[in-house]
């Protein structure tokens, strides 16, 4: 008799029974496709999607302009492709245009492909950090570090959200290296561009997170510009490929 998949007695499969199991006419038995389904679910439970993200997908991702259908271009492009990928992926743009749906979008159809990740703002991980601490807690911060340095994939979003203390620098600075000297992929959002436009971005990314670890993004990271407005995000990329002779991608 076949071993019976655990967990799959609270909800039989139609195809299985419940047995983990599917059969093949006149090929035996191959394991069901609702494995490949629990799988997901358990994955999609380990990854730490905040509740008001978990509906996010590429299907319901408004891309009302051109660099957000760019934007959501390449993050579907990059799925695809993965893990035949060798540099995650820096989210730039103001707030509200979309920046944490993508990318968590990415994560989940990523881990519908079987490969496991893990998201956290910033600021709750150095939160989290922080209240190890504390010597009431029953937790570390190896303990929780560790997860987000072995992550196959890891979305940190709102990079350079929290005041840059010389113990913020420090935090960062051994996540980003960690994770790049282990050559694991990791996508990054932030709300901080690399050259001010007008008044709106009164601060650059470099204030917020330092030169030395920008530079590293640079290396870590495919760019991605996305702005709402057409005519802000044309004059900031005309800025960037004068300035370094770089071009986004089209």
């Amino acid at each position: 008799m076949l071993p019976r998949s655990p967990n799959l007695d609270l909800a039989p499969c139609t195809f299985c029974g419940g047995s983990g199991w599917e059969s093949i006419e006149g090929k035996g038995v191959r394991p069901c496709r609702c494995r490949a389904d629990l799988r997901y679910d358990n994955l999609l439970a380990q990854a730490h999607i905040p509740r008001r993200f978990q509906s996010c997908s590429f299907e319901n991702f408004e891309a009302y302009c051109q660099s957000m259908q760019r934007a959501l271009m390449f993050s579907r492009k990059f799925v695809d492709e993965y893990p035949l990928v060798d540099v995650g992926i820096l989210y730039q743009g103001s707030c509200g245009v979309g920046k944490t749906h993508l990318a968590i979008s990415m994560l989940k159809a990523l881990i519908k492909k079987g490969i496991p990740g893990l998201f956290y703002d910033f600021r709750d991980l150095l939160k989290e950090i922080q209240d190890s601490f504390n010597p009431n807690t029953h937790t570390s911060e190896l303990k929780i570090l560790t997860p987000v340095l072995e992550a196959e994939i890891l979305v940190l979003d709102e990079l350079g959200a929290s005041k840059p203390t010389e113990w913020v620098q420090e935090t960062i600075t051994h996540i980003i290296n960690r994770r790049y000297n282990e050559r694991r992929i990791t996508i990054f959002t932030t709300n901080y561009l690399d050259m001010s436009i007008g008044t709106q971005y009164s601060e650059l990314l470099t204030d917020r997170i330092g030169v030395r670890i920008r530079s590293r993004l640079h290396e870590m990271c495919r760019q991605i510009l996305m702005e709402g407005e057409e005519d802000r995000e044309s004059d900031y990329r005309k800025i960037i490929q004068s300035k370094r002779g770089r071009r986004f991608s089209q």
